[in-house]
């Protein structure tokens, strides 16, 4: 492996951006175990990034080939939450027709009725008025590709003029939470179960915000 630097994206980029988001999209490892359908899935995580702020879109290259991207929002209300770009998605790709997302989208509806409404992904809060997602493949982990893509990204909110910005994870994405911390960001509010979301094994799965000043 050769040094891995960050770069602004690229449109030819774009292919490599959704699949790499599928294939790490379960806390680091490929989400097909309970989301087989590929474009759906990088509709919903990546296609405003790609398609609407590309200029807020970094790529981690190694050589040629990308390996990792750090996707960002500079003002939140201008991109959809995810429980509305899912809900494109799952009309644009008959999801509720397909097997594998149609079970998701069934215990998700159960879930919610049983504890309430799913939480939002975005935060509204003047302090953190950005968001990012971070997604890098296994072997460009521990090479420094995620702090310089975050160092990208902080140079972009500065230049922007934003005052912070926020993100969510997985709570039980140990080592994401612990990446986040080293990167200067703090845990925000108590995490809220994720309608929907199972682990292999089946158990549960928190979303908790955190956030970080510029």
């Amino acid at each position: 492996m050769t040094a891995i630097t960050a770069r602004p994206f690229r449109p030819e980029d774009r292919a490599a951006v959704r699949r790499i988001c599928h294939r790490v999209g379960y806390m680091g490892e490929p989400a097909s175990w309970y989301w087989p359908h590929v474009d759906s899935f990088a509709d919903v995580w990546t296609a405003y990034y790609t398609d609407h702020e590309p200029e807020s879109l970094f790529v981690a290259v190694d050589g040629n080939a990308v390996v990792g991207y750090l996707s960002g929002c500079i003002d939140s209300r201008r991109a959809p939450d995810p429980a509305q770009a899912l809900s494109r998605s799952v009309l644009r790709h008959a999801l509720f027709l397909r097997r594998g997302t149609a079970s998701f989208l069934l215990r998700g509806i159960r879930d919610s009725l049983r504890e309430g409404p799913a939480p939002s992904g975005t935060l509204e809060d003047p302090r953190w008025p950005s968001h990012l997602h971070i997604n890098l493949l296994a072997e460009a982990r521990g090479h420094g590709a995620g702090a310089a893509l975050m160092e990208a990204w902080f140079a972009r909110l500065r230049e922007a003029g934003s005052p912070g910005c926020h993100l969510t994870t997985m709570l039980e994405n140990r080592p994401a939470v612990a990446f986040f911390e080293r990167m200067g960001f703090e845990r925000h509010g108590a995490p809220h179960l994720l309608p929907g979301m199972r682990t292999p094994t089946g158990g549960r799965h928190h979303l908790q915000f955190m956030v970080r000043a510029v």
